[in-house]
């Protein structure tokens, strides 16, 4: 089965290392960017250098593949994604784009294909994690996730680091987070209602509102469901002067006869300072708490994964927790548990026992464990 990743960042860098294992699999890497590819001169690989935002050049790419891994930027996303299913693909997409995927549900059901979509660590896991663990529950009342990617040496200014681009990162501090409060959708903006959560080994970090629930809110009835995300504490007031200040903002400005976008200028600078470098170490946390109701007791049910860098193999933590979740999704579609047409949000994913036990064992053979617990509350 040929396998094709979209983006060669890395996320997807790690993806096409994990793939390239599978003697099954055909895999191969598009991107724009040489230098990335170069990287992945491994036996059994192929590469392309290539524009993917043309759509005409990305038709003719994928046009003899059978899957396609979708790891492009979040501005990019929902047009990729939209020309694989035009092309009759079955895709697996971590591009986390803005637009509604269930928009593309028609389609994808004209074609015959499948679409995974937010299939990262959050989304993603995290969805997966929630509707596995409302299974073990009567009734489910409230869901709140709590994730983060850090670096293990706080270094100034910012003190964060990503493996991913920064206009994702800034559309993370933007987009304001839709909630679920008493049964009602709510909206409120990124980086609000802070909150100090301690993190066994790691101390007291900072969580924040941001827009995690995305395919939630439409797929669970919980009436109560929150998404925030946990940084070092001091990083979220220094995103907050730059928004208020205008840094972030879409809206072009003139500038000395020139028409800009502050936040194109602020990609632009931000860029060396926020990207983890080769060997940089991080650490990846996610937390998922589900309470409710089990055979008449109240009840709280905790999934919670701390994941390293993985010195060994060069390859990020948050690479890891985002692109292993994907590759298994891929796997799972290419022996046939996964076989349901259309757009396939993670969360249904959880609702597969054999699915989620074939994802979980993946993820463990990879050394990404994930820890449960359930306590009484009543």
């Amino acid at each position: 089965m040929k396998v094709i990743i979209l983006g060669a960042g890395l996320v997807g860098r790690a993806m096409a290392l994990d793939l390239a294992r599978d003697k099954e699999l055909k895999v191969y890497v598009a991107d724009i960017n040489q230098t990335r590819l170069n990287q992945l001169k491994i036996e059994g690989l192929l590469t392309y250098t290539q524009d993917l935002s043309q759509k005409d050049k990305l038709q003719e790419l994928i046009a003899d593949k059978d899957l396609v891994l979708n790891a492009m930027p979040g501005f990019l996303g929902y047009q990729t994604l939209k020309t694989c299913l035009e092309s009759g693909k079955s895709v697996v997409d971590i591009a986390f784009f803005p637009e509604d995927p269930f928009s593309l549900n028609t389609l994808a059901l004209e074609k015959g294909v499948t679409a995974v979509v937010d299939c990262g660590v959050a989304p993603g896991l995290s969805h997966i994690l929630a509707t596995y663990g409302l299974s073990h529950l009567d009734r489910g009342d409230s869901l709140t996730i709590y994730v983060g990617g850090l670096p293990v040496v706080r270094q100034w200014p910012f003190e964060y680091k990503a493996v991913f681009s920064p206009s994702d990162l800034i559309e993370e501090y933007v987009r304001p987070a839709r909630l679920r409060e008493n049964g009602r959708l709510v909206f409120k903006p990124a980086l609000s209602e802070p909150e100090l959560v301690e993190v066994e080994g790691l101390g007291t970090l900072e969580a924040f509102n941001t827009d995690g629930l995305r395919t939630l809110l439409r797929t669970l009835n919980i009436p109560d469901m929150k998404e925030k995300t946990l940084r070092y504490p001091g990083h979220r007031e220094k995103m907050l002067i730059l928004k208020e200040a205008g840094f972030f903002s879409s809206e072009p400005v003139e500038f000395k006869g020139q028409s800009i976008k502050p936040v194109e200028f602020t990609n632009h600078l931000l860029f060396s300072k926020l990207i983890l470098g080769p060997g940089e170490e991080d650490i990846t946390i996610l937390k998922v708490l589900l309470t409710g109701e089990k055979e008449g007791r109240k009840v709280q049910l905790t999934y919670e994964l701390l994941d390293r860098y993985d010195r060994k193999n060069g390859i990020h933590s948050m690479a890891r927790t985002t692109g292993y979740t994907a590759t298994m999704v891929i796997r799972a579609i290419s022996l046939g548990l996964i076989s349901e047409r259309g757009i396939i949000p993670p969360e249904f994913l959880g609702k597969k026992p054999e699915v989620f036990s074939f994802i979980r064992h993946g993820l463990e053979e990879r050394g990404i464990t994930i820890k449960e617990k359930i306590e009484n509350l009543s």
